[in-house]
């Protein structure tokens, strides 16, 4: 995916983004590369793979959600900072938290946010299970998303304990998503979430299989969630 094919195929969503905007995303993917050589980021470094494959995949979620609303978003495990730093740069408005065990990846994000001259950004060094449990965090985010980071009955007890009651958890899977909504059920309904709707779609160009999940929470997750790190994966809800 070329520049030009990027920038075309978001008009086609609806999304319009300003010289400014294409100017972060140049800036976000040289960054990438340049200290990706120092720390391990990404896999991905080519240019049309990073624009369509952590770009646009990103920025795919807003296709099935309304990010136009000033929400402050937290975003578990984001890495390199998917899906939440280019929802920022589409979505200015956005207050966006990203919690992450890596405190290389938050050194990295702090840099990126320097760069591209981010507002209403804050980067945590923590495990979800121990920010879940924080009360100065706990159930105090209108949106929690999530890419690919465990599966779903784990991914579950990771974030759902920080949505508000009303709010939403959105997670964004490859294939397969049917099967793991499946088993995580229990999960999703134990820490107070509910499905909303899943939607399926095909990554242009590669088509491959893309699935969100967007899930409302309902009722307040029980106090014992998110359990001790390592817990949720070892034993999951299931």
């Amino acid at each position: 995916m070329n520049i030009e094919q990027f920038k075309a195929m978001l008009h086609e969503k609806g999304i319009t983004l300003s010289d400014e905007q294409l100017d972060q995303f140049d800036k976000y993917f040289h960054t990438l590369v340049e200290w990706n050589e120092k720390m391990n980021l990404t896999a991905i470094t080519e240019q049309g793979d990073v624009y369509l494959k952590h770009f646009y995949d990103s920025i795919s979620a807003a296709f099935y959600f309304d990010f136009t609303q000033p929400l402050h978003l937290c975003d578990v495990g984001a890495g390199a900072g998917f899906p939440s730093i280019p929802l920022k740069i589409v979505f200015p408005q956005l207050e966006v938290t990203i919690v992450d065990s890596l405190n290389k990846r938050i050194t990295f994000l702090n840099h990126l946010a320097n760069v591209l001259k981010l507002e209403k950004v804050h980067f945590i060094h923590d495990r979800a299970e121990t920010f879940g449990v924080n009360p100065n965090y706990r159930e105090s985010y209108d949106l929690v998303t999530a890419r690919a980071v465990a599966r779903m009955s784990v991914l579950s007890e990771l974030c759902l304990p920080l949505v508000k009651v009303g709010g939403h958890f959105v997670a964004m899977k490859a294939a397969h998503a049917n099967d793991e909504l499946n088993v995580g059920q229990k999960a999703i309904h134990t820490l107070g979430g509910k499905l909303e709707q899943m939607y399926t779609f095909t990554l242009p160009m590669e088509e491959s299989e893309r699935n969100i999940l967007v899930i409302k929470k309902e009722k307040q997750t029980p106090k014992k969630y998110p359990r001790k790190p390592g817990t949720p994966g070892k034993m999951p809800i299931e």
